[in-house]
């Protein structure tokens, strides 16, 4: 996945724009933190349902997954752009969109 074709799949989730978190180019979801790609190593921060999947996740494929010691402590996951499954991360993404955004907003919205 490419970061434009990350940025299509970020917008398309209503009330999403592009926005800075800490000095780095960052996407919000109704003006909450969402998802940034990471320059220092083209992944993308992801949240997950809890330390024990992203674990999982970072066992099963460590090509794809992995973390910083920053995020050690937090239900976050990297995940490398170039070997992401883009239906893996539409549906999580999915997920933490519809944990930040107002219930009307994501009751109304329908998945492609």
């Amino acid at each position: 996945m490419t970061p434009a074709e990350l940025s299509v799949l970020v917008l398309a989730f209503p009330e999403t724009e592009p926005g800075t978190t800490h000095g780095n180019p960052s996407f919000k979801a109704s003006g909450k933190f969402f998802t940034r790609i990471r320059s220092e190593d083209d992944s993308l921060v992801v949240y997950v349902d809890s330390l024990d999947h992203r674990d999982m996740l970072m066992e099963a494929e460590p090509q794809t997954f992995h973390i910083t010691d920053h995020y050690r402590g937090y239900p976050i996951v990297l995940a490398r752009l170039a070997t992401v499954d883009p239906t893996w991360l539409r549906k999580t993404l999915e997920a933490r969109w519809r944990q930040i955004v107002p219930k009307r907003v994501s009751r109304d919205y329908v998945a492609p």
